[in-house]
């Protein structure tokens, strides 16, 4: 939402999350929130890289509760995609680092686009801090009240730069073979279940196909989410893209259904998995679920149009869900 200032929640948030658990959800998970300063999309990004940040966004979980829904948040670092000033929605102006930017950190040495800031490449050191901070986000999340995490390794930021082979061209442990490319996904996963208790859902955020020849494919995340299962990750939430800026996508409504389909018949029972991506109606929210497509769905621009979809959709589809006790009259 790129609403927040040093990372910090505020009324704002509250009010913006809470309408959408007051509508309905079954879960709220907020935005991409990052795990170190560096890790920011751009300087509206919310944060929970230092314990100062646990307050404010333990008071939105906790309302969030209150109405039914679950609270849930999502892990985030940018890596090269990182030093905006984000104004919302697709316009994001580029930040240099002599221009109150930070300098950013990828894999490899490679920008995401000519325009866009060189990023360093990951020492070792890097890569250790980054499990560190990781690992100290879960904490705080759990403190904060959340009851279930979301580790971001989706849309061309850090984790998933590591698992594409375009952004990432390095050449020891993390580099090269499709297995050394996930080796720090799958290092944070370890790091951040010492903290996180067994008894509460953690998911990851793929995407499911680079839509380059030369990228990673549906056929690599179906690999990826057999690996996530029997590393004890409970849901895997498949989107695509984002990983670089020339590839073409077809955008259309249920685009991505495919991809989250096809781990799905792999998977059945093992990994819940959801799907996302311009799903817009009740109607095709319902057949998803109906035709097994996918376990859950995940409802983004919609939400921002109508914080109280599922109150509305529950309605249309002739059933029923709480709604709270103000409003009942209204439905």
């Amino acid at each position: 939402m790129y609403m927040a200032e040093d990372g910090f929640a505020s009324d704002w948030h509250l009010v913006h999350y809470g309408s959408r658990a007051m509508g309905g959800a079954g879960a709220v998970m907020l935005e991409a929130t990052a795990v170190r300063a560096d890790g920011r999309i751009g300087v509206g990004d919310l944060g929970i890289w230092k314990d100062e940040h646990i307050a404010p966004l333990a008071k939105v979980a906790s309302f969030i509760k209150t109405t039914g829904s679950v609270p849930a948040i999502q892990l985030a670092h940018s890596g090269r995609k990182g030093s905006t000033w984000a104004s919302g929605g697709e316009s994001h102006a580029l930040m240099a680092k002599d221009e109150n930017g930070w300098e950013i950190i990828a894999p490899s040495a490679i920008p995401f686009s000519a325009d866009r800031q060189t990023p360093r490449e990951m020492t070792l050191q890097d890569i250790q801090e980054i499990r560190q901070a990781f690992t100290d986000a879960a904490q705080r999340a759990l403190t904060a009240g959340f009851e279930l995490i979301e580790i971001h390794a989706a849309h061309g930021y850090l984790l998933n730069e590591f698992l594409s082979p375009i952004p990432n061209q390095r050449t020891d442990n993390y580099g090269g073979s499709r297995e050394n490319r996930s080796r720090l996904l799958f290092e944070v996963i370890e790091d951040v279940k010492e903290v996180w208790p067994s008894d509460l859902p953690i998911s990851v955020r793929i995407s499911a196909t680079d839509w380059m020849e030369e990228g990673w494919t549906n056929e690599d995340s179906v690999w990826l989410s057999t690996k996530l299962a029997a590393a004890g990750i409970d849901l895997v939430d498949v989107s695509t893209g984002g990983t670089v800026a020339k590839a073409t996508i077809p955008v259309g409504a249920g685009y991505q259904l495919p991809f989250a389909s096809a781990i799905k018949r792999v998977l059945k029972d093992s990994l819940l998995v959801g799907a996302v991506g311009l799903i817009t109606s009740p109607q095709q929210a319902e057949t998803i679920l109906v035709n097994g497509d996918a376990d859950f769905v995940l409802i983004a621009r919609e939400f921002l149009r109508n914080p109280y979809f599922p109150l509305h959709a529950a309605k249309e589809l002739r059933s029923q869900i709480p709604v709270p006790k103000p409003y009942e009259l209204a439905f």
